[in-house]
């Protein structure tokens, strides 16, 4: 079973609903859990926030954080994870900023750097993760982990 289905399986026992909030992953995420049949059970929305202003007009981030630490950051993604529930019927969002490359790294933030931001039931999460690889493999490693990570917080006790 992949953890699409998984997931599927977790959130439609609990009756929560999904949203999502992508930027390097370009709707990806949102794609792999379209792709099974009665999604609809608990997959409310998919927000693709690419540019910094899409993440301030659609998930409410404030421009002032971008500024200050960059789209690719912690406080960026906590706040695209926040928003992404907020403005949505969900109860668990996951959301994903980061450089799939083959450009645009920097020695701080290399290519591959890849920020999560996980809200569950009123719980924000977040983690940095490093991928090699070409871009297809970055953001297809990236939509690997953010289901896993989902499936490993909904299954705590409190999640």
């Amino acid at each position: 079973m992949t953890s699409a289905n998984t997931l599927a399986a977790v959130l439609q026992d609990k009756g929560w609903m999904l949203a999502t909030a992508e930027s390097c992953t370009g709707g990806l995420i949102a794609a792999a859990c379209t792709d099974l049949p009665g999604s609809s059970n608990w997959f409310d929305r998919g927000f693709v926030t690419y540019s910094d202003e899409s993440k301030a007009e659609l998930l409410g981030v404030d421009p002032a954080l971008i500024a200050a630490h960059g789209a690719v950051s912690e406080e960026v993604v906590r706040a695209m994870a926040a928003g992404a529930v907020r403005y949505s019927r969900a109860r668990v969002g996951v959301a994903v900023t980061g450089i799939a490359g083959p450009a645009g790294g920097s020695p701080q933030k290399p290519v591959g750097t890849v920020w999560f931001g996980f809200m569950v039931d009123g719980v924000l999460t977040s983690e940095m993760k490093r991928f090699g690889g070409d871009r297809a493999a970055v953001r297809r490693a990236t939509v690997e982990r953010a289901l896993a990570r989902l499936l490993e917080l909904l299954d705590k006790p409190d999640g």
